[in-house]
């Protein structure tokens, strides 16, 4: 079983759209969305929710009334004015550190779970899919990522998968972090932009600090031919693989109208140029196996 992990440095390079193109052509795979705070492979996958599990991230802080003696070193020790001055918790403002339990002189407050969002494992037209959602303002993400990544290699052991795509955040933070880590191959989706090719070079180096094999897809490349010619002479000095050119082409937004991938919309050039696409991370799986 192989893993496939489809990031950017930045949004909106269109790397959810290559991923949802790739569970098309994809004979034997999991899908899997990482992006568990801004989640949107399923609006074209419309999945199925066969499982929902509640995720508990970070700790939330619980006031004993009957044994708080009102002393108020809670309230004027927290620092993100999560407890006001009657000892009431202001939820939305708790970021579970712990401190208002450790100073209460009554041991009035603990620190108990709190519901953060949900996993789903369900079914789409093309397979199984393992993802969720964090609840507006939560914390904890990476720790989702992994619940979401757990599940989906349960599902492709269970069914006996050949791999498992995954539809990573953008970025280079936790669950960029999270959605990487033990995978065979990073696809790093680009556009030809100045913040985009300063985004791709930072999240080129978090896939070398872990080791993992990565390659470069430059999405849009028709938009601006110096800027997509800087990517690929940057690609050459850091024997980085290019499997991927994609011309701009506003078929793949009318796809996405029709809640299809683009290879169910259209056989035209751009997805012939991603099934070529697919077949080199093919082969680049297989020399990294």
């Amino acid at each position: 079983m192989k893993q496939l992990a489809i990031i950017s440095g930045k949004g909106g390079t269109g790397k959810t759209s290559i991923t949802a193109a790739f569970a098309a052509l994809a004979k034997n795979a999991v899908l899997a969305d990482c992006d568990v705070d801004a989640a949107d492979l399923h609006l074209i996958l419309k999945p199925k929710i066969k499982k929902t599990m509640s995720f508990q991230g970070l700790k939330i802080a619980s006031i004993n009334k009957n044994l708080c003696t009102d002393c108020k070193k809670c309230h004027d020790s927290c620092r993100f004015n999560a407890i006001d001055e009657t000892i009431h918790l202001i939820k939305e403002s708790c970021e579970g550190c712990g401190v208002c339990a450790y100073v209460c002189p009554a041991k009035a407050i603990t620190m108990v779970d709190r519901d953060s969002g949900f996993a789903y494992i369900s079914e789409t037209r093309f397979g199984p899919m393992a993802h969720a959602v964090l609840h507006t303002a939560e914390e904890a993400s990476g720790k989702l990522v992994t619940v979401v990544r757990n599940n989906a290699s349960d599902i492709a052991k269970q069914m006996k998968k050949d791999i498992i795509l995954i539809d990573g955040p953008p970025g280079i933070g936790c669950p960029v972090i999270a959605s990487i880590t033990g995978v065979d191959l990073v696809l790093v989706v680009t556009e030809p932009t100045l913040s985009a090719i300063h985004d791709l070079e930072r999240v080129l180096g978090v896939a070398q600090h872990f080791h993992i094999p990565a390659v470069v897809c430059i999405n849009k490349s028709s938009i601006n031919d110096d800027n997509t010619t800087k990517i690929e002479q940057y690609c050459k000095e850091n024997n980085i693989p290019i499997v991927g050119k994609l011309p701009y082409d506003t078929t793949i937004t009318k796809a996405m109208i029709h809640e299809q991938s683009i290879i169910e919309f259209s056989d035209g050039i751009l997805s012939q140029d991603i099934r070529e696409m697919w077949n080199k991370i093919l082969d680049e799986l297989k020399q990294n196996g």
